[in-house]
Protein backbone atom coordinates (compact mmCIF):
# COMPACT_ATOMS: atom_id res chain seq x y z
CA UNK A 1 0.00 0.00 0.00
CA UNK A 2 1.36 3.40 -1.00
CA UNK A 3 1.07 6.49 1.20
CA UNK A 4 1.94 9.92 -0.18
CA UNK A 5 2.65 12.74 2.28
CA UNK A 6 2.28 16.24 0.87
CA UNK A 7 4.40 18.61 2.91
CA UNK A 8 6.80 15.70 3.26
CA UNK A 9 9.62 17.98 4.38
CA UNK A 10 7.55 19.13 7.34
CA UNK A 11 8.84 18.79 10.86
CA UNK A 12 6.08 16.47 12.10
CA UNK A 13 6.42 13.84 9.34
CA UNK A 14 8.62 11.56 11.53
CA UNK A 15 5.65 11.21 13.90
CA UNK A 16 3.67 9.59 11.10
CA UNK A 17 6.52 7.37 9.96
CA UNK A 18 7.27 6.31 13.52
CA UNK A 19 3.67 5.19 13.92
CA UNK A 20 3.88 3.25 10.64
CA UNK A 21 6.90 1.36 11.94
CA UNK A 22 4.77 -0.11 14.69
CA UNK A 23 2.11 -1.40 12.29
CA UNK A 24 2.91 -5.03 11.48
CA UNK A 25 -0.55 -6.13 10.29
CA UNK A 26 -1.47 -7.40 6.85
CA UNK A 27 -2.34 -4.64 4.41
CA UNK A 28 0.04 -2.14 5.97
CA UNK A 29 1.85 0.70 4.20
CA UNK A 30 4.89 -0.57 2.31
CA UNK A 31 5.94 2.60 0.45
CA UNK A 32 5.95 6.21 1.68
CA UNK A 33 6.46 9.03 -0.82
CA UNK A 34 7.41 12.41 0.57
CA UNK A 35 6.50 15.42 -1.56
CA UNK A 36 7.64 18.95 -0.86
CA UNK A 37 8.65 22.05 -2.81
CA UNK A 38 11.78 22.40 -0.66
CA UNK A 39 14.39 19.76 -1.55
CA UNK A 40 16.55 20.78 1.42
CA UNK A 41 13.77 20.03 3.89
CA UNK A 42 12.97 16.77 2.11
CA UNK A 43 16.58 15.68 2.51
CA UNK A 44 16.58 16.50 6.23
CA UNK A 45 13.38 14.60 6.98
CA UNK A 46 14.47 11.64 4.87
CA UNK A 47 17.58 11.37 7.06
CA UNK A 48 15.45 11.32 10.22
CA UNK A 49 13.22 8.60 8.77
CA UNK A 50 16.23 6.52 7.79
CA UNK A 51 17.49 6.58 11.38
CA UNK A 52 14.01 5.70 12.66
CA UNK A 53 13.90 2.68 10.33
CA UNK A 54 17.37 1.39 11.22
CA UNK A 55 17.08 -2.16 12.52
CA UNK A 56 13.31 -2.35 11.88
CA UNK A 57 12.51 -5.33 9.65
CA UNK A 58 10.30 -4.59 6.63
CA UNK A 59 10.22 -0.86 7.37
CA UNK A 60 8.20 1.02 4.70
CA UNK A 61 10.37 2.13 1.80
CA UNK A 62 10.80 5.91 1.62
CA UNK A 63 11.28 8.03 -1.49
CA UNK A 64 11.11 11.78 -2.02
CA UNK A 65 10.17 14.03 -4.93
CA UNK A 66 9.33 17.63 -5.73
CA UNK A 67 7.01 16.54 -8.57
CA UNK A 68 3.40 16.47 -7.36
CA UNK A 69 1.97 14.22 -10.10
CA UNK A 70 4.79 11.73 -9.58
CA UNK A 71 4.07 11.69 -5.86
CA UNK A 72 0.34 11.14 -6.33
CA UNK A 73 0.43 8.50 -9.05
CA UNK A 74 -0.62 5.12 -7.66
CA UNK A 75 -1.27 6.43 -4.14
CA UNK A 76 -3.81 4.60 -2.00
CA UNK A 77 -3.80 7.33 0.65
CA UNK A 78 -2.65 10.94 0.57
CA UNK A 79 -1.83 12.83 3.74
CA UNK A 80 -2.01 16.56 3.00
CA UNK A 81 0.07 18.53 5.51
CA UNK A 82 1.18 21.59 3.59
CA UNK A 83 2.05 25.04 4.96
CA UNK A 84 1.64 27.71 2.29
CA UNK A 85 4.07 30.53 3.02
CA UNK A 86 5.98 28.48 5.59
CA UNK A 87 6.49 29.50 9.20
CA UNK A 88 7.55 32.97 8.07
CA UNK A 89 4.03 33.33 6.69
CA UNK A 90 2.56 32.24 10.03
CA UNK A 91 4.71 34.76 11.88
CA UNK A 92 3.50 37.50 9.51
CA UNK A 93 -0.12 36.41 10.09
CA UNK A 94 0.37 36.85 13.82
CA UNK A 95 2.22 40.17 13.68
CA UNK A 96 -0.14 41.95 11.25
CA UNK A 97 -3.12 41.03 13.42
CA UNK A 98 -1.48 41.94 16.72
CA UNK A 99 -0.50 45.33 15.29
CA UNK A 100 -4.23 45.93 14.83
CA UNK A 101 -5.02 44.76 18.35
CA UNK A 102 -6.69 41.48 17.31
CA UNK A 103 -5.72 37.83 17.55
CA UNK A 104 -3.34 36.45 14.94
CA UNK A 105 -3.40 32.78 15.92
CA UNK A 106 -2.79 30.24 13.16
CA UNK A 107 -6.37 28.96 12.88
CA UNK A 108 -8.46 31.37 14.98
CA UNK A 109 -9.54 34.89 14.10
CA UNK A 110 -7.64 37.14 11.70
CA UNK A 111 -4.59 34.87 11.48
CA UNK A 112 -6.72 31.87 10.58
CA UNK A 113 -8.51 33.85 7.86
CA UNK A 114 -5.22 35.04 6.36
CA UNK A 115 -3.84 31.50 6.43
CA UNK A 116 -7.02 30.20 4.82
CA UNK A 117 -6.99 32.82 2.05
CA UNK A 118 -3.53 31.82 0.86
CA UNK A 119 -3.97 28.06 1.50
CA UNK A 120 -7.36 27.37 -0.09
CA UNK A 121 -6.29 28.03 -3.73
CA UNK A 122 -3.33 25.66 -3.31
CA UNK A 123 -5.47 23.01 -1.57
CA UNK A 124 -8.07 23.21 -4.33
CA UNK A 125 -5.38 22.69 -6.96
CA UNK A 126 -4.15 19.63 -5.03
CA UNK A 127 -7.70 18.26 -4.85
CA UNK A 128 -8.11 18.63 -8.60
CA UNK A 129 -4.77 16.92 -9.22
CA UNK A 130 -5.72 14.02 -6.92
CA UNK A 131 -9.05 13.64 -8.72
CA UNK A 132 -7.19 13.45 -12.04
CA UNK A 133 -4.03 11.48 -11.15
CA UNK A 134 -5.17 9.28 -8.23
CA UNK A 135 -9.00 9.19 -8.33
CA UNK A 136 -9.21 6.13 -6.06
CA UNK A 137 -7.03 7.63 -3.32
CA UNK A 138 -8.38 8.74 0.03
CA UNK A 139 -7.13 12.16 1.16
CA UNK A 140 -6.59 12.73 4.87
CA UNK A 141 -6.19 16.44 5.47
CA UNK A 142 -3.88 17.69 8.22
CA UNK A 143 -3.52 21.18 6.71
CA UNK A 144 -4.81 24.05 8.82
CA UNK A 145 -7.30 25.59 9.10
CA UNK A 146 -8.36 21.96 8.90
CA UNK A 147 -12.15 22.33 8.67
CA UNK A 148 -11.99 25.14 6.13
CA UNK A 149 -9.40 23.42 3.94
CA UNK A 150 -11.25 20.09 4.10
CA UNK A 151 -14.46 21.82 2.97
CA UNK A 152 -12.62 23.47 0.06
CA UNK A 153 -11.18 20.12 -1.05
CA UNK A 154 -14.50 18.30 -0.58
CA UNK A 155 -16.02 20.38 -3.37
CA UNK A 156 -13.76 18.43 -5.73
CA UNK A 157 -13.25 15.13 -3.89
CA UNK A 158 -16.57 14.68 -2.10
CA UNK A 159 -16.39 12.39 0.92
CA UNK A 160 -13.01 10.97 -0.17
CA UNK A 161 -11.33 13.81 1.76
CA UNK A 162 -11.49 13.66 5.54
CA UNK A 163 -9.99 16.20 7.93
CA UNK A 164 -8.29 15.26 11.18
CA UNK A 165 -7.17 17.05 14.32
CA UNK A 166 -5.71 15.70 17.54
CA UNK A 167 -7.28 18.33 19.84
CA UNK A 168 -10.64 16.54 20.38
CA UNK A 169 -8.87 13.21 20.87
CA UNK A 170 -6.49 14.69 23.42
CA UNK A 171 -9.37 16.38 25.24
CA UNK A 172 -11.39 13.17 25.42
CA UNK A 173 -8.33 11.26 26.60
CA UNK A 174 -7.69 13.77 29.40
CA UNK A 175 -11.31 13.67 30.58
CA UNK A 176 -11.39 9.87 30.56
CA UNK A 177 -8.08 9.71 32.40
CA UNK A 178 -9.18 12.05 35.18
CA UNK A 179 -12.40 10.04 35.57
CA UNK A 180 -10.42 6.80 35.85
CA UNK A 181 -11.87 5.43 32.60
CA UNK A 182 -10.16 3.75 29.66
CA UNK A 183 -10.33 6.22 26.71
CA UNK A 184 -10.68 3.27 24.33
CA UNK A 185 -13.92 2.25 26.04
CA UNK A 186 -15.46 5.73 26.29
CA UNK A 187 -17.93 7.34 23.90
CA UNK A 188 -17.12 11.05 23.59
CA UNK A 189 -20.08 13.29 22.76
CA UNK A 190 -18.17 16.03 20.94
CA UNK A 191 -19.58 18.48 18.38
CA UNK A 192 -18.61 21.69 16.64
CA UNK A 193 -16.18 22.91 14.01
CA UNK A 194 -12.43 22.35 13.90
CA UNK A 195 -10.87 24.17 16.89
CA UNK A 196 -14.38 25.21 17.94
CA UNK A 197 -16.08 22.31 19.70
CA UNK A 198 -17.32 21.07 23.07
CA UNK A 199 -17.37 17.74 24.92
CA UNK A 200 -20.93 17.46 26.23
CA UNK A 201 -20.76 13.95 27.58
CA UNK A 202 -18.45 10.99 28.11
CA UNK A 203 -20.19 7.64 28.31
CA UNK A 204 -18.66 4.56 29.84
CA UNK A 205 -20.75 1.37 29.76
CA UNK A 206 -23.76 3.49 28.80
CA UNK A 207 -23.44 5.92 31.72
CA UNK A 208 -22.56 9.59 31.22
CA UNK A 209 -19.69 10.35 33.58
CA UNK A 210 -19.30 14.05 32.67
CA UNK A 211 -21.80 15.31 35.30
CA UNK A 212 -19.65 13.65 37.97
CA UNK A 213 -16.62 15.53 36.71
CA UNK A 214 -18.43 18.87 36.53
CA UNK A 215 -19.72 18.46 40.09
CA UNK A 216 -16.29 17.74 41.57
CA UNK A 217 -14.31 21.01 41.73
CA UNK A 218 -11.06 19.29 42.72
CA UNK A 219 -11.29 16.79 39.89
CA UNK A 220 -12.38 19.45 37.39
CA UNK A 221 -9.44 21.68 38.23
CA UNK A 222 -6.87 18.92 38.02
CA UNK A 223 -6.36 18.70 34.24
CA UNK A 224 -5.42 21.01 31.37
CA UNK A 225 -8.83 22.46 30.45
CA UNK A 226 -9.85 22.93 34.08
CA UNK A 227 -6.68 24.93 34.67
CA UNK A 228 -7.01 26.83 31.41
CA UNK A 229 -10.68 27.86 31.59
CA UNK A 230 -11.28 27.76 35.35
CA UNK A 231 -13.65 25.52 37.26
CA UNK A 232 -16.43 28.10 37.58
CA UNK A 233 -16.60 28.75 33.85
CA UNK A 234 -16.69 25.06 32.95
CA UNK A 235 -19.49 24.50 35.43
CA UNK A 236 -21.38 27.44 33.93
CA UNK A 237 -21.01 26.00 30.44
CA UNK A 238 -21.94 22.49 31.54
CA UNK A 239 -19.44 21.21 28.99
CA UNK A 240 -15.69 21.04 28.40
CA UNK A 241 -14.57 23.25 25.49
CA UNK A 242 -11.77 22.54 23.08
CA UNK A 243 -8.64 24.38 24.25
CA UNK A 244 -8.84 26.74 21.26
CA UNK A 245 -12.03 28.27 22.67
CA UNK A 246 -9.77 29.99 25.20
CA UNK A 247 -9.07 32.49 22.40
CA UNK A 248 -12.80 33.32 22.33
CA UNK A 249 -13.73 33.17 26.01
CA UNK A 250 -10.60 35.02 27.17
CA UNK A 251 -9.81 37.00 24.06
CA UNK A 252 -8.56 40.23 25.67
CA UNK A 253 -6.21 38.37 27.94
CA UNK A 254 -4.92 36.20 25.09
CA UNK A 255 -4.29 39.18 22.78
CA UNK A 256 -2.50 41.06 25.56
CA UNK A 257 -0.32 38.05 26.37
CA UNK A 258 0.65 37.58 22.71
CA UNK A 259 1.39 41.28 22.31
CA UNK A 260 3.67 41.19 25.34
CA UNK A 261 5.44 37.96 24.38
CA UNK A 262 9.03 38.22 23.25
CA UNK A 263 8.15 36.29 20.09
CA UNK A 264 4.95 35.11 18.48
CA UNK A 265 4.43 31.36 18.26
CA UNK A 266 5.13 31.39 14.53
CA UNK A 267 8.37 33.35 14.98
CA UNK A 268 9.48 30.97 17.75
CA UNK A 269 8.83 27.90 15.59
CA UNK A 270 10.46 29.51 12.55
CA UNK A 271 13.66 30.14 14.50
CA UNK A 272 13.57 26.74 16.18
CA UNK A 273 13.05 24.78 12.98
CA UNK A 274 15.57 26.85 11.06
CA UNK A 275 18.18 25.69 13.57
CA UNK A 276 17.07 22.08 13.10
CA UNK A 277 17.19 22.15 9.30
CA UNK A 278 20.53 23.96 9.40
CA UNK A 279 21.91 21.30 11.73
CA UNK A 280 20.75 18.65 9.26
CA UNK A 281 23.11 20.07 6.64
CA UNK A 282 26.03 18.66 8.62
CA UNK A 283 26.78 15.12 7.41
CA UNK A 284 27.77 14.03 10.93
CA UNK A 285 24.60 15.30 12.64
CA UNK A 286 22.54 12.74 14.58
CA UNK A 287 19.29 13.41 12.74
CA UNK A 288 16.85 11.55 14.96
CA UNK A 289 18.35 12.91 18.19
CA UNK A 290 18.21 16.49 16.88
CA UNK A 291 14.63 16.05 15.70
CA UNK A 292 13.47 14.53 18.99
CA UNK A 293 15.09 17.30 21.03
CA UNK A 294 13.43 19.97 18.88
CA UNK A 295 10.06 18.22 19.02
CA UNK A 296 10.12 18.02 22.83
CA UNK A 297 10.73 21.76 23.08
CA UNK A 298 7.95 22.44 20.58
CA UNK A 299 5.38 20.40 22.51
CA UNK A 300 6.33 21.82 25.92
CA UNK A 301 5.79 25.42 24.74
CA UNK A 302 2.43 24.79 23.04
CA UNK A 303 -0.14 27.49 23.98
CA UNK A 304 2.32 28.76 26.61
CA UNK A 305 0.87 32.30 26.58
CA UNK A 306 -2.66 31.02 27.21
CA UNK A 307 -1.51 28.84 30.10
CA UNK A 308 0.45 31.75 31.58
CA UNK A 309 -2.60 34.01 31.34
CA UNK A 310 -4.71 31.40 33.13
CA UNK A 311 -2.01 30.47 35.65
CA UNK A 312 -2.25 26.90 34.37
CA UNK A 313 1.44 26.07 34.79
CA UNK A 314 3.39 23.58 32.69
CA UNK A 315 1.80 20.97 30.44
CA UNK A 316 1.38 17.49 31.91
CA UNK A 317 3.92 14.96 30.68
CA UNK A 318 1.11 12.78 29.30
CA UNK A 319 0.07 15.63 26.96
CA UNK A 320 3.47 16.04 25.32
CA UNK A 321 3.34 13.05 23.00
CA UNK A 322 1.12 14.55 20.29
CA UNK A 323 -1.43 12.22 18.73
CA UNK A 324 -2.54 13.41 15.29
CA UNK A 325 -0.48 10.69 13.62
CA UNK A 326 -2.34 8.05 15.65
CA UNK A 327 -5.69 9.44 14.53
CA UNK A 328 -4.54 9.47 10.89
CA UNK A 329 -3.31 5.89 11.00
CA UNK A 330 -6.42 4.66 12.80
CA UNK A 331 -8.51 6.30 10.08
CA UNK A 332 -6.37 4.82 7.31
CA UNK A 333 -6.48 1.31 8.81
CA UNK A 334 -10.25 1.44 9.26
CA UNK A 335 -10.77 2.30 5.59
CA UNK A 336 -8.06 0.05 4.11
CA UNK A 337 -8.91 -3.04 6.17
CA UNK A 338 -12.57 -2.35 6.94
CA UNK A 339 -11.66 -2.33 10.64
CA UNK A 340 -14.68 -0.47 11.90
CA UNK A 341 -13.96 2.17 14.49
CA UNK A 342 -15.21 5.49 15.87
CA UNK A 343 -13.14 8.66 15.50
CA UNK A 344 -13.77 12.40 15.85
CA UNK A 345 -13.22 13.77 12.34
CA UNK A 346 -13.91 16.69 10.03
CA UNK A 347 -16.51 15.59 7.48
CA UNK A 348 -19.44 16.97 5.53
CA UNK A 349 -22.46 17.59 7.72
CA UNK A 350 -25.01 15.45 5.82
CA UNK A 351 -27.80 16.66 8.12
CA UNK A 352 -25.98 15.90 11.37
CA UNK A 353 -26.26 19.48 12.66
CA UNK A 354 -29.59 20.88 11.51
CA UNK A 355 -28.44 24.51 11.73
CA UNK A 356 -25.88 23.96 8.95
CA UNK A 357 -26.33 22.78 5.38
CA UNK A 358 -25.41 19.35 4.03
CA UNK A 359 -21.99 20.34 2.67
CA UNK A 360 -20.70 22.27 5.68
CA UNK A 361 -17.70 20.46 7.17
CA UNK A 362 -18.12 19.87 10.90
CA UNK A 363 -16.13 18.04 13.59
CA UNK A 364 -18.06 15.17 15.18
CA UNK A 365 -17.76 11.48 16.08
CA UNK A 366 -17.85 9.31 12.96
CA UNK A 367 -18.23 5.62 12.31
CA UNK A 368 -15.46 4.61 9.92
CA UNK A 369 -15.38 1.58 7.63
CA UNK A 370 -14.22 0.67 4.13
CA UNK A 371 -16.66 3.20 2.67
CA UNK A 372 -15.25 6.14 4.60
CA UNK A 373 -16.36 8.22 7.58
CA UNK A 374 -20.04 8.57 8.47
CA UNK A 375 -21.02 11.32 10.97
CA UNK A 376 -23.07 10.18 13.94
CA UNK A 377 -26.29 12.01 14.75
CA UNK A 378 -25.83 14.44 17.62
CA UNK A 379 -28.16 16.46 19.84
CA UNK A 380 -28.57 20.17 18.98
CA UNK A 381 -26.05 22.58 20.41
CA UNK A 382 -27.11 25.09 23.07
CA UNK A 383 -27.91 28.57 21.75
CA UNK A 384 -24.57 30.16 22.70
CA UNK A 385 -22.63 27.44 20.88
CA UNK A 386 -24.99 27.45 17.90
CA UNK A 387 -24.47 31.18 17.47
CA UNK A 388 -20.69 30.85 17.53
CA UNK A 389 -20.61 27.85 15.18
CA UNK A 390 -22.93 29.52 12.65
CA UNK A 391 -20.99 32.78 12.82
CA UNK A 392 -17.61 31.14 12.22
CA UNK A 393 -19.00 28.87 9.49
CA UNK A 394 -20.36 31.99 7.80
CA UNK A 395 -16.86 33.49 7.89
CA UNK A 396 -15.39 30.28 6.41
CA UNK A 397 -17.86 30.50 3.54
CA UNK A 398 -16.77 34.09 2.82
CA UNK A 399 -13.14 32.93 2.80
CA UNK A 400 -14.01 30.23 0.26
CA UNK A 401 -15.91 32.77 -1.84
CA UNK A 402 -12.98 35.22 -1.76
CA UNK A 403 -10.51 32.48 -2.70
CA UNK A 404 -12.68 31.41 -5.63
CA UNK A 405 -13.49 34.89 -6.93
CA UNK A 406 -10.33 36.79 -6.01
CA UNK A 407 -12.56 39.52 -4.58
CA UNK A 408 -10.79 41.82 -2.14
CA UNK A 409 -14.17 43.12 -0.94
CA UNK A 410 -15.25 39.58 -0.03
CA UNK A 411 -11.99 39.07 1.85
CA UNK A 412 -12.69 42.25 3.84
CA UNK A 413 -16.17 40.88 4.57
CA UNK A 414 -14.69 37.62 5.88
CA UNK A 415 -12.48 39.49 8.35
CA UNK A 416 -15.18 41.96 9.38
CA UNK A 417 -17.75 39.25 10.16
CA UNK A 418 -15.47 37.26 12.45
CA UNK A 419 -16.47 37.52 16.15
CA UNK A 420 -12.88 38.38 17.13
CA UNK A 421 -12.50 41.27 14.67
CA UNK A 422 -14.34 44.25 16.09
CA UNK A 423 -14.45 46.77 13.24
CA UNK A 424 -14.92 46.93 9.49
CA UNK A 425 -12.10 49.49 9.39
CA UNK A 426 -9.83 47.03 11.19
CA UNK A 427 -10.83 44.39 8.63
CA UNK A 428 -9.81 46.72 5.80
CA UNK A 429 -6.46 47.42 7.42
CA UNK A 430 -5.92 43.70 7.95
CA UNK A 431 -6.44 42.97 4.26
CA UNK A 432 -4.05 45.78 3.39
CA UNK A 433 -1.46 44.49 5.85
CA UNK A 434 -1.72 40.88 4.72
CA UNK A 435 -1.57 41.64 0.99
CA UNK A 436 1.54 43.75 1.65
CA UNK A 437 3.45 40.87 3.32
CA UNK A 438 2.06 37.81 1.49
CA UNK A 439 2.80 37.43 -2.23
CA UNK A 440 0.34 34.54 -2.15
CA UNK A 441 -2.53 37.00 -1.67
CA UNK A 442 -1.76 38.99 -4.81
CA UNK A 443 -4.84 37.39 -6.41
CA UNK A 444 -7.13 39.56 -4.25
CA UNK A 445 -8.18 42.58 -6.33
Amino acid sequence: MKLTILGGGGFRVPLVYGALLGDRAEGRVTHVVLHDLDARRLSAVTRVLAEQAAGVPDAPEVSATTDLDEALRGADFVFSAIRVGGLKGRANDERVALDQGVLGQETVGAGGIAYGLRTVPVAVDIARRVARVAPDAWVINFTNPAGLVTEAMSRHLGDRVIGICDSPVGLGRRIARVLGADPREAWIDYVGLNHLGWVRGLRVAGRDELPRLLADTDLLGSFEEGKLFGVDWLQSLGAIPNEYLHYYYFNREAVRAYQQAEKTRGAFLADQQARFYQEMERPDAAALTAWDRTRAEREATYMAENRETAGAGERDADDLSGGYEKVALALMRAIARDERTTLILNVRNQGTLSVLDQDAVIEVPCLVDANGAHPVAVAPLPDHATGLVCSVKGVEREVLAAAESGSRATAVKAFALHPLVDSVNVARRLVEGYTDVHPGLAYLV
